[in-house]
């Protein structure tokens, strides 16, 4: 499993949350405490947005928190929207291209989770991808095919529609092939400007996911950057949350309940 973390509102530096703090993000790669893998050393990403609308990104397949190159970085990097992820992998490769964010156009993908039974539908996933979204694949998670897919399914004009769809249609390809694994997932899309944020399973065990509205911010997490529990809302399982900085400078967040899960 993975640990990420989701940043908007007033431009920060991205040090802050990566390096600063008892449970920063690199702390969590090493020593986590809501994961079934306590190390998370298979890679990390960052991805961020600054006045041209692409984001930036960076990503390496070795541990985070020995990164001299990801350490310099957050350094200097302000921004309003980022996204940061430390990976453990849960079978493709410990390579750079399989490392999140992923980033299409001016929009940026990461996810906490797997499909159960991957490659046992991996070719049937394929198949239901354009040409373009499966000529856009470059590595081998079942992560990056599901980024493709909401893409597929209208991402660019509908961030919920398309995340819904996408897990719908897996999940029911999943059935129909008989695969008892489980489908679990807490993911974040992002087209800088707003953070689209999912915690879902299809049994009754899905991947902790906390939200921090702070001061001219907001923070979606895998799990808290410190001890103070007040900060830090559970958000419940089965849920999509659209999170917005307005130009007041109030965080706007909206929580709906998600599809019904497919376990008994």
């Amino acid at each position: 499993m993975c640990r990420w973390l989701a940043y908007v509102g007033e431009p920060r530096l991205i040090e802050e949350f990566l390096y600063e703090g008892p449970h920063s993000l690199t702390e969590q790669a090493q020593h986590s405490h809501k994961a079934k893998l306590g190390v998370h050393g298979d890679g990390g990403g960052l991805g961020w947005y600054g006045k041209p609308a692409t984001p930036g990104l960076y990503r390496d397949a070795g541990p985070a928190w020995a990164d001299p190159n990801l350490r310099e970085l957050t350094r200097v990097i302000e921004s309003h929207v980022f996204f940061a992820h430390v990976r453990a992998s849960t079978g493709a490769p410990n390579l750079g291209v399989n490392c999140h964010p992923f980033r299409a156009g001016n929009w940026l993908f990461m996810h906490n989770g797997q499909i159960g039974g991957f490659h046992q539908i991996r070719r049937k996933l394929f198949a239901m991808l354009s040409d373009t979204g499966f000529n856009s694949i470059v590595g081998g998670t079942d992560s990056e095919v599901l980024f493709q897919l909401m893409i597929g399914n209208g991402l660019y004009d509908d961030p919920q529609f398309a995340m819904r769809r996408t897990v719908e249609d897996v999940d029911k390809l999943r059935r129909a092939e008989g695969i008892k694994e489980a489908f679990r997932a807490t993911l974040a899309v992002t087209d800088g400007k707003a953070i689209y944020a999912l915690r879902w399973a299809s049994d009754k065990a899905a991947p902790s996911l906390y939200l921090n509205r702070m001061q001219n911010g907001a923070l979606a997490v895998s799990e808290p950057l410190d001890e103070d529990l007040l900060s830090w809302w559970a958000v419940p399982a089965n849920s999509l949350l659209h999170i917005r900085y307005g130009s007041d400078g109030t965080v706007v967040e909206h929580r709906e309940a998600f599809i019904e899960t497919s376990a008994a």
